[in-house]
């Protein structure tokens, strides 16, 4: 059968990719069409203009993972390249859209651009007979939602107007490392995470869940009340009871920010700032039922 295809990066599937994929499958089940998507990785920005490529907010397989939940089961995931980058807006819809995709029908953004030197259009893709539909961005409380917009909130801080941008909390993941033996010592027992995610939110205290299921506040920072060398930690603290095993890798939903993070003059004032924040969480949760 052949297919609606939307088309982009899909960085984050926030908002705005969301209703282009509710847009396709309607699109699909008007025209009796698979729904697909067809994204890139890696980011096409990274071979026109090395250097100059943003920080992904998630992986290409959890791009394919949030795609999915969308309820779209097809996806190509073109490894992106210089002859990629080299085709005529002609060559890639044959060889890209028809060849591997049998697309009958194209879903894009306004001002979707593709082909060498950005030439092809949505009215190209008309021109080329495709079925063609664009969507205007879509806005939330007046912002437009985009992820230049919401890797701009996380990095500031504001995880929670990036979790409504994203419609979900925004989270990162990791495996759990050794830490300094400080928290047991000196504070409060903490799962320390390593991750690979190139976004992340400003240096502080949050308001967190861990692997979707623990109440959770999370400090990310350098850990200035101790001598550090100035590199970055991610420490948790859970707080319930808490009787399983460490898990060996987490992921971890930011929810809303509590305070910057700052220097105390003893583990011991450290560690009343820890309650009080942690009283914070609790309230918050409370409030949820959660």
């Amino acid at each position: 059968m052949s297919t609606a295809v939307a088309i982009g990066v899909f960085d984050g599937v926030h908002l705005g990719h969301q209703a282009l994929l509710r847009r396709t499958i309607e699109m699909a089940r008007e025209l009796d069409l698979r729904p697909a998507v067809l994204t890139f990785d890696p980011h096409p920005a990274a071979v026109i203009a090395p250097g100059r490529e943003p920080r992904l907010l998630t992986t290409v397989e959890e791009r394919c993972r949030l795609i999915r939940e969308q309820g779209i089961k097809e996806i190509l995931v073109l490894p992106f390249s210089a002859p990629i980058a080299a085709m005529t807006p002609d060559q890639f819809a044959q060889t890209i859209l028809r060849a591997k995709l049998d697309a009958r029908a194209i879903v894009v953004g306004e001002g979707f651009h593709f082909g060498h030197n950005r030439a092809g259009t949505v009215a190209t893709l008309s021109e080329l007979g495709f079925v063609t539909r664009s969507l205007a961005p879509v806005q939330y409380r007046g912002v437009v939602v985009s992820s230049t917009e919401i890797r701009k909130r996380i990095e500031s801080g504001d995880v929670a107007r990036a979790g409504r941008l994203l419609n979900r909390p925004f989270s990162i993941s990791g495996d759990i490392v050794s830490g300094h033996g400080i928290g047991h010592k000196q504070t409060v027992p903490t799962l320390n995470l390593k991750t690979n995610a190139e976004v992340l939110p400003a240096k502080g205290v949050y308001i967190t869940r861990t692997n979707h299921r623990w109440n959770s506040i999370t400090n990310l920072g350098i850990r200035p009340t101790f001598e550090n060398n100035g590199a970055l930690s991610i420490y948790t603290f859970l707080l319930g009871p808490f009787e399983e095993p460490a898990p060996e890798s987490i992921v971890l939903e930011f929810l809303q920010r509590v305070r910057e993070e700052r220097k105390f003059d003893s583990p011991e004032a450290l560690k009343a700032q820890i309650m009080r924040d942690v009283k914070t969480a609790n309230n918050y949760f409370r409030r949820l039922n959660l």
